[in-house]
């Protein structure tokens, strides 16, 4: 489904409490799918490629404020439970902090805090920005980071060429995340599901913790031998360990 030159996919009954995923960058909805179908069952669940990614529009700006218009009208006046995979948590608190009627709770996994002055040079994100190198060479040298040279070698040269043109996207957002601060904890009044894997970087690791502090309604969850791609690696303990307590903590009157 097209709205808005954003492409989104559904599953689940419609009248049941609606849960949004929301992923991180250079990815795009499939890559929630396997979560997904572990929550469509008994929820309406709404997945979809943000802005500059897949097939939503490649046209900016790619900013955290575009981000979060684009999820506001994907919404369309419905209350959800939004859950965010690495930067896709920063969208998921920042429309939280934008809507809090649209909110009834946030689930986020290894969120970057990327405009702290303790974050690392060194991390994907900080070189992807600070490289200065073409779009589709930073694109290419994220992915390799985060999959691996063997597996981005396996991949189709279509496929390759995809994900090169995304190279925009992911430099605008990345960008944008180190200069300007998307959300403070006090604007931010629904609970929040936090996690990291004990196997995740130490940045990711602190930052979750620092989140959790700065947030009124927090709890803080350790994924246990789980790296950065737990959504997809271990859908089942995700949504048993961290989607659970949020819908939990979501309560009424989101749950029907």
């Amino acid at each position: 489904m097209q709205h808005g030159g954003i492409h989104s996919e559904t599953a689940g009954d419609p009248a049941n409490p609606l849960v949004v995923l929301i992923h991180g960058s250079m990815d795009r909805g499939a890559g929630m799918l396997r979560l997904s179908r572990r929550l469509d069952h008994d929820h309406h669940v709404l997945r979809y490629d943000r802005r500059g990614y897949g097939r939503s529009s490649h046209h900016g700006p790619f900013t955290m404020a575009q981000h979060v218009a684009d999820l506001e009208e994907l919404l369309a006046g419905e209350r959800a439970v939004l859950v965010g995979h690495s930067l896709g948590g920063n969208v998921a608190l920042a429309t939280a902090a934008h809507r809090p009627d649209l909110v009834a709770a946030v689930a986020i996994y290894e969120t970057p805090l990327s405009w702290e002055p303790w974050w690392p040079e060194t991390s994907a994100g900080s070189r992807a920005v600070t490289s200065g190198e073409d779009p589709a060479v930073v694109a290419e040298n994220f992915m390799r980071r985060m999959i691996g040279d063997q597996r981005w070698e396996e991949l189709p040269d279509k496929t390759r060429d995809v994900r090169r043109s995304e190279g925009p996207a992911l430099i605008g957002e990345l960008s944008d995340l180190r200069t300007s601060r998307p959300w403070d904890g006090a604007d931010v009044h629904c609970p929040v599901v936090l996690s990291h894997g004990s196997r995740g970087a130490d940045h990711h690791k602190r930052g979750m913790s620092q989140a959790a502090a700065e947030l009124d309604r927090s709890l803080l969850v350790v994924m246990d031998e789980c790296g950065h791609g737990a959504p997809n690696s271990h859908p089942d303990r995700f949504r048993a360990e961290i989607v659970e307590p949020a819908l939990a903590l979501a309560g009424p009157p989101w749950a029907r």
